[in-house]
């Protein structure tokens, strides 16, 4: 098995890529044979997923990595895939998708959440599902859906978007657990559909497909996909949760998966719900192999590259690494923001909502993109420390450092604040986190490793991670100091 090939899809929320992978004793490859992208767009009254272009991509990018897997003379055991989670499809019994998704920017669930918790009461709906309130959640989705008697009539199922994906691989329409549990749907005690929560709210229980587990077998890839005796296997199908599984963590440390979002936690064994995680609202999801990942989220480099849109709509340059070179230019901390205030979630324009918070706690907008580039990084660096301290204090269990994987581990900047900030090591990487736990799982299903913690030391030994040492000034802790006092205004 240590020369056969995995194939990863790695859908994230507007661009995909499809990885041709081996995990051999002396060969980690990761070899990117397919990148596309798909915004949402406006369509039939809502912001959507082109979910053919989607699918149209993802064929071509297994087409290709089978092509490429014939040059190299070694066989696919395997197929993949991961997403972001929370948007659904309904499907017809014949498999076919009777709308394209909604995205979970469109603004259909404004107002949504209050409409649920006036039936079930908020601590009780985290009680049974353990997950933290974010109004864009699949249940407010759904109920947002009912409401509006939106549900179309020939809905024989409900699938999340890498169940959708992996219906057209395979024909089987089943939900993969890691990212059923994103939903706020799944009960925590029992780990399936939590159908009584669903009757009160009078969401349809008989769309709601099977639950499998991470690791196990889908079923055998459709011929037309170009790949002879290949099985699709579930990797933890929400890209965090593949994420997580690819970061070899530490006994003690946390994580920070880092990207558009940048969601911040442990690894446990178990769930932890009681009212002080209700009321900091950390999640519970679903991991591999029976961990959980308990864990907050933070609005991450979203704010950033909404800046950089506009900027560039602007012709103000604002190239990625001319940005983070000149921060060095730049004395003190100008400005503060909290990152996770609601106005960022989906603002007419970044640039004038960061202007209206900087306003509102007496703080100058700054009047050029480098300078408001350490402002959003400065800020994230001490919101990731203000969940780390959360972290201790829920659980009882001190961190001892902090790993960041994904694409914001090549921030270097980023990193370094966050040692700072936390007064913790460090370490950067894999960037490839995902992928790396997507192929985690199918070969730990065909026996290449006998566990996890096997697949993980294996990663460690393969890949170059970069430490950052933490650096702590009088002028940083006065920094914390004002920012701690910007989040206590602004925090729920």
């Amino acid at each position: 098995m240590d020369d056969a090939l995995f194939i990863a899809v790695d859908l994230g929320a507007g661009s995909g890529r499809v990885f041709l992978c081996a995990l051999g004793p002396e060969d980690l490859l990761l070899e990117e044979v397919r990148r596309f992208y798909y915004p949402p767009r406006q369509c039939a009254g809502y912001l959507r997923w082109d979910f053919a272009a989607i699918l149209s991509e993802v064929k071509t990018g297994l087409c290709t990595a089978g092509k490429r897997a014939r040059e190299l003379g070694r066989r696919v055991a395997s197929v993949g895939v991961a997403s972001w989670g929370v948007d659904y499809g309904f499907v017809d019994a014949t498999g076919r998708l009777l709308e394209d998704p909604i995205c979970y920017r469109d603004s259909r669930t404004q107002s949504v959440m209050d409409q649920v918790l006036a039936r079930v009461p908020k601590q009780e709906l985290f009680d049974r599902t353990g997950v933290q309130f974010m109004p864009f959640n699949t249940l407010f989705q759904l109920f947002a859906d009912a409401r509006d008697e939106r549900l179309p009539r020939e809905a024989d199922k409900l699938l999340l978007v890498p169940d959708l994906v992996n219906l057209s691989l395979t024909g089987r329409a089943v939900s993969e657990y890691t990212n059923a549990t994103t939903t706020q749907m799944i009960n925590s005690a029992n780990r399936t559909w939590d159908t009584e929560l669903l009757d009160r709210l009078d969401l349809p229980v008989k769309l709601m497909p099977e639950v499998i587990s991470a690791g196990d077998v889908v079923g055998p890839l459709r011929p037309e996909f170009g790949l002879d005796d290949v099985q699709v296997v579930a990797p933890a199908t929400h890209d965090t949760g593949s994420a997580v599984v690819g970061t070899p963590l530490e006994e003690g440390w946390a994580f920070i998966s880092s990207g558009t979002w940048s969601l911040v936690g442990v690894e446990r064994d178990s769930v932890l719900i009681d009212s002080r995680v209700f009321a900091h609202n950390f999640t519970n999801e679903g991991g591999a192999f029976g961990t959980v990942r308990f864990l907050k989220n933070v609005m991450g480099l979203w704010v950033l590259e909404c800046c950089r849109n506009e900027w560039r709509e602007r012709a103000v340059v604002c190239d990625y690494e001319k940005l983070l070179a000149g921060l060095r230019e730049i004395d003190g901390y100008p400005a503060l923001i909290f990152p996770d205030d609601a106005r960022f979630f989906k603002p007419a324009s970044m640039l004038v909502a960061l202007a209206e918070q900087l306003s509102e706690t007496n703080q100058r907008m700054p009047d050029d993109p480098v300078t408001m580039t350490k402002v959003i990084l400065d800020s994230l660096a001490f919101r990731y420390a203000s969940v780390v301290r959360t972290i201790e204090s829920l659980t009882g269990q001190r961190i001892r450092g902090v790993q960041i994987v994904g694409g914001g581990s090549r921030n270097d900047y980023l990193n370094q604040m966050t040692a700072n900030a936390t007064n913790l090591p460090v370490t950067a990487g894999p960037v490839e986190a995902t992928v790396i736990g997507n192929i985690l799982v199918q070969a730990i299903a065909a026996g290449r490793f006998s566990s996890l913690a096997e697949g993980r030391r294996y990663v460690a030994s393969e890949v170059k991670a970069r430490k950052f040492t933490p650096c702590v000034s009088g002028a940083l802790t006065a920094a914390m100091d004002r920012y701690d006092q910007i989040e206590q205004r602004y925090v729920n």
